[in-house]
């Protein structure tokens, strides 16, 4: 029995292996068909695929060999700025600590340093108060305020004090950022800003021409230097310029044999500024510069204010300037004789080359209060450099109002018969403009003069 039973399972379980060997069979069939039906549905699309890359392997080979290159050029360098900005280095500068230790130190009541702050500003605390407080009001760019996330921008005594020391000190535009806690790039945006703001708001005053009071005050000061008629002195100055453009150094170099811009002056002995020229190629000499300034312009136009005086019986109706010898033998211009001889022409040559040393003046007192007018000029564009020296022409007037320079010859302009205002509305006839333009250039006259 036991081998019967042992036979009956046996058979039965060769039964079960068959069945389980011919169902692994059946299931690698259908895959094998299912195999080559998707061989052969896909099998075109493949191979226009495999042609594509095949065509686009030269091209793929170069953008790899690139993104290796790249890669491996990055994965050698360290990036040492963090920022907003790529490539900029973000520094907590402290600015509120900045600002408060300005404040103590020359504005606060009493402040730290009282009895330094004209030697270091150049000026007087009220009058640069009085710039700091017009130069806010014209431009919102010098009011402190908030950024994204709360914190304290700079103050407008920061930014308008970085922007004057560079001016008075002539110094880099970094240099100012250990004390008051500017970087150099706002540094330079605040020095642009500044010039401007002070042109636009003091010029009308300062840079304006002489009106008939100033012209009376301006004949009396001529007449106690034994110069009647005379309106001031006149002059050019050159300023160097580091910074100029390769192209340009052919045309802006001259005598000085560096690149230079030359600057025309008309000064008086109160050494105030009255009339500014600036911008013209340091190659020109100063004949050059007379034809192109606009120094007689409201003289040629006929709107300029009249000027009477008499010298040895003679009168005249046009003031003039002290010269030196290379100016034109012009009516307006009086001129020192060359090799004097005599006493009297010794003594007129004397007389004239002591009152024309004004403009000399006015241009050394210019220099001492604005380093940066003295030494050579660091910036690239011509618009910022005349923006910098009107700026420093204006304040330089505005010191020597403020310290009481003009109007210390006792003149109060009440015994002067003013004339009305003259008007600029008429031109005047082409005959009239002629008539004037000889009067200004008659050599006879010169010679009268002298």
């Amino acid at each position: 029995m036991a081998c019967g039973v042992q036979s009956k399972h046996t058979s039965q379980s060769n039964s079960n292996g068959s069945c389980q060997k011919w169902g692994v069979k059946c299931h690698f069939a259908t895959l094998n068909s299912l195999l080559a039906h998707l061989n052969s549905v896909f099998a075109p699309m493949v191979g226009e695929i495999l042609n594509i890359e095949e065509e686009d392997n030269d091209d793929l080979d170069m953008l790899y060999a690139a993104t290796r290159r790249s890669e491996g050029f990055s994965q050698g360098r360290i990036r040492r700025h963090r920022g907003f900005v790529p490539s900029y280095r973000m520094v907590n500068r402290d600015r509120v600590e900045g600002h408060e230790r300005l404040y103590r130190d020359y504005f606060a009541t009493p402040c730290v340093y009282e009895s330094f702050f004209r030697r270091r500003f150049r000026m007087s605390r009220p009058l640069f108060l009085r710039i700091v407080n017009e130069v806010e009001q014209y431009h919102p760019y010098f009011i402190q305020r908030t950024n994204s996330i709360g914190v304290l921008g700079l103050s407008s005594l920061q930014k308008i004090t970085a922007g004057y020391r560079i001016l008075a000190y002539g110094t880099l535009t970094n240099s100012v950022d250990e004390y008051i806690r500017i970087g150099e790039s706002t540094a330079i945006e605040s020095l642009r800003r500044f010039v401007k703001a002070v042109i636009a708001m003091f010029s009308d005053h300062y840079l304006r021409s002489p009106n008939n009071i100033d012209i009376a005050r301006l004949l009396q000061m001529g007449k106690q230097l034994g110069f009647p008629g005379m309106l001031g002195s006149i002059d050019c100055m050159h300023w160097k310029w580091k910074n100029c453009p390769t192209a340009w150094q052919g045309m802006y170099t001259g005598h000085c044999h560096e690149p230079t811009i030359i600057l025309e002056v008309v000064a008086s002995q109160d050494l105030w500024i009255w009339h500014a020229f600036f911008g013209l190629p340091g190659s020109l000499n100063d004949i050059n510069v007379l034809d192109r300034s606009p120094v007689f312009t409201l003289l040629a136009n006929g709107h300029a204010p009249p000027v009477n005086y008499i010298i040895n019986g003679h009168e005249y109706r046009m003031g003039y300037y002290l010269a030196d010898g290379i100016y034109p033998n012009w009516s307006t211009f009086v001129k020192t004789i060359p090799c004097p001889q005599g006493l009297k022409k010794k003594h007129f040559a004397k007389a004239q080359e002591s009152a024309r040393k004004d403009v000399e003046r006015a241009f050394g007192v210019l220099q001492a209060r604005f380093a940066i007018v003295r030494g050579p000029t660091c910036f690239w564009d011509e618009e910022t450099l005349a923006d910098i020296m009107k700026a420093c022409i204006i304040m330089h007037n505005m010191v020597i109002e403020d310290e009481g320079d003009i109007g210390n010859n006792d003149f109060d302009g009440s015994d002067v018969n003013l004339p009305l205002e003259v008007s600029h509305a008429y031109t005047p006839e082409l005959e009239d403009f002629m008539q004037i333009h000889y009067q200004i250039r008659d050599s006879a006259t010169h010679s009268q003069l002298q």
